[in-house]
């Protein structure tokens, strides 16, 4: 979950690196550091707890000259955060320094090794121990730098990126990865290393991803990549899609802010050349491949963590509806850790907005080991799961930078539309006449989700009201019920107001004995198939003097008579409530957060995303 940046090449390295370490700070922002080679090969690193900028100011009166060099920000595992436990760190003859994303599982035993042999730490990080059992490695065996890493790397056991420097080759940067990201910038006379593109697309569109148990040796002028077996790989040269602008705030004060306000543009990149109302057709050509799987299937099986579980439930709810499959909505956490029953007329769709969720890379290799179909729903071109994946449907929604998911969420529902109305037209489940209908209004949202954005001004006024609240209940029916749930967790990850999401006729049973005139519960309550039932429910929560907003569909009068405050959305298909209902629940969170001061793009204990079990 770090973010990694290295250089080397002609520019000079330090202007490069603490720009990428701005960019990827959505990774972790608990300390930050860098380490540069000078012309003198002398090797300086710097680094401090807190952002980047912290590092900036105390590097802004030192030297920072060098053409080679890497920096690191950090989302703490292993020892507080610090300025000793923060990245890079160094061998004991202080030749070598490392950065690292991931954990070393069996740092433990090798660091009682270490010490047993003389060795001395300094922090209280698995990365210290690495960088020392390659400086012991190196001096025991009589091995090379490069050699000494291979060997290295075979002897640990868990998941990392790193990248090496080593004061005795200062012409080189040593980078090896497994089971956390890792994409190589290829330039004239230059390479860029980094966690993803976003530091790299300024300087070059020719990226090399990095596969699992890869080292790549990099001079200015040539890599070599070998595995860590020592077989020498061919590099796969990609050309990046992605576009600078796409990385700058453009004019919004946040990019959570910019990134809600992107969501009619993320929806229709999605559905773009992929739906076809007029004709009642779905295309899908990531899966077309796969369609007699779809007709043959036992079940599906959706695998997901956080924004992207919730996604994974409203997935439930449209596949059973129209394609008539049975549908399991698995925390990819807890599926890996089972011994889940799993055949080869199972499918297996795994959904992360970075492709590199580590509980669900780990969740698609114990599924793709007892013969299911795994499909992605990702939105990272060239990321991990795309590539362990057998077929899958990339999201388009672009980059996002804040740490809580708001396009990625609407993109992944948008993504499991076309795939249950893809699997339905398959199957047969669905008329032509009802596709063309739905796909008509599908065609539609985007538009709608702009009109559900014009009440910006009305939700600021009711968040002034909540913006003290110490608990909320979020309540939804249906396809309602995961909207809350994303509901909740939005507003508990950037504002740190507890808040909890039900399904609506679960309040009874229990949350109902936490409502009190303090307690405000937020209600989706448009017009669909539970809507009676819901306003059931509101008038329980309005019995025992609970506040009550409530989300509704433009022109109720029903709710607004007994709610306390409402949010309208325009109509649209049951199908599609969960497209807009969750806009105003973002906006609310949002606008909360701010209220109270907290960092929206950079919530607390939190970043991006999620590299390690």
């Amino acid at each position: 979950m770090c973010g990694i940046v290295g250089y080397i090449g002609y520019r000079d390295a330090y202007p490069i690196i603490i720009k990428g370490l701005h960019r990827l700070e959505y990774r972790g922002y608990d300390s930050a550091g860098v380490a540069l080679l000078n012309e003198n090969d002398k090797l300086n690193i710097y680094k401090k707890a807190g952002k980047v900028s912290n590092l900036e100011n105390f590097i802004s009166d030192q030297d920072a000259s060098g053409h080679i060099g890497m920096g690191h920000t950090r989302w703490a595992t292993h020892g507080e955060p610090n300025d000793r436990n923060s990245h890079p760190h160094q061998s004991g003859n202080e030749k070598l320094a490392i950065i690292h994303n991931g954990i070393i599982e069996n740092y433990g035993p090798i660091k009682e090794e270490l010490i047993s042999r003389g060795h001395v730490f300094i922090s209280d990080t698995d990365t210290e121990v690495l960088i020392h059992l390659i400086e012991d490695i190196q001096k025991e065996a009589c091995l090379d730098l490069k050699e000494a890493v291979r060997v290295a790397l075979n002897e640990v056991i868990g998941a990392y990126a790193i990248v090496i420097m080593s004061k005795d080759n200062p012409n080189q940067l040593i980078a090896a990865r497994k089971g956390s990201p890792m994409v190589i910038g290829v330039g004239e006379k230059e390479f860029f290393i980094a966690s993803d593109a976003t530091p790299i697309v300024e300087y070059t569109k020719n990226v090399i991803y990095l596969n699992d148990n890869e080292i790549a040796y990099i001079d200015e002028n040539e890599i070599l990549i070998k595995t860590i077996d020592n077989v020498i790989q061919t590099p796969y040269v990609h050309a990046l899609e992605l576009k600078l602008e796409m990385l700058e705030k453009g004019g919004y004060d946040h990019f959570m802010l910019k990134e809600i306000y992107e969501q009619p543009r993320s929806i229709h990149d999605c559905m773009r050349g992929r739906i076809y109302p007029l004709t009642g057709k779905v295309q899908l050509g990531g899966i077309k491949d796969y369609a007699d799987k779809f007709k043959n299937a036992d079940r599906i099986i959706i695998v997901a963590c956080g924004t992207s579980w919730h996604a994974g439930l409203v997935g439930e709810y449209l596949i059973e509806e129209y394609a008539r499959i049975p549908v399991e909505v698995e925390y990819a956490s807890e599926f890996r850790y089972r011994n889940p029953i799993i055949s080869e007329k199972d499918i297996v769709i795994a959904i992360s907005q970075s492709g590199e969720t580590a509980d669900t890379m780990a969740a698609i290799e114990l599924a793709k080991e007892k013969g299911a179909t795994i499909l992605g729903i990702c939105n990272v071109v060239g990321s991990s799961i795309p590539r362990l994946t057998h077929a899958g449907v990339y999201t388009h929604a672009g980059p996002e930078i804040g740490v809580a998911s708001t396009k990625a969420f609407t993109a992944q529902v948008t993504a499991l539309t076309l795939m249950a109305f893809y699997m339905a037209q398959t199957k047969g489940t669905l008329s032509q006449s009802k596709l063309i209908n739905l796909l008509t209004e599908l065609e539609r949202i985007p538009e709608l989700v702009e009109k559900a954005l014009l009440s910006n001004d009305l939700i600021l006024e009711i968040a002034k009201k909540f913006k003290d609240s110490r608990n909320a209940l979020f309540l939804g029916r249906g396809s309602g019920f995961p909207v809350a749930l994303e509901g909740a967790l939005k507003l508990k990850e950037i504002s740190y107001i507890h808040a909890e999401g039900y399904p609506a006729a679960e309040m009874k049973h229990g949350p109902i004995a936490l409502i009190d005139e303090e307690m405000p519960v937020i209600v989706i309550a448009t017009k669909n198939s539970s809507y009676e039932k819901v306003i059931s429910n509101i008038q329980e929560v309005k019995a025992r003097k609970g506040v009550v907003l409530a989300i509704v569909t433009e022109g109720d009068t029903e709710v607004r008579a007994m709610a306390d405050y409402t949010i309208e959305i325009p109509h649209t298909d049951e199908a599609f409530l969960p497209l807009l209902a969750t806009i105003p629940l973002q906006l609310l969170s949002y606008h909360i957060a701010l209220l109270r001061g907290c960092n929206v793009d950079q919530p607390r204990n939190l970043a991006k995303s999620v590299t390690v079990e």
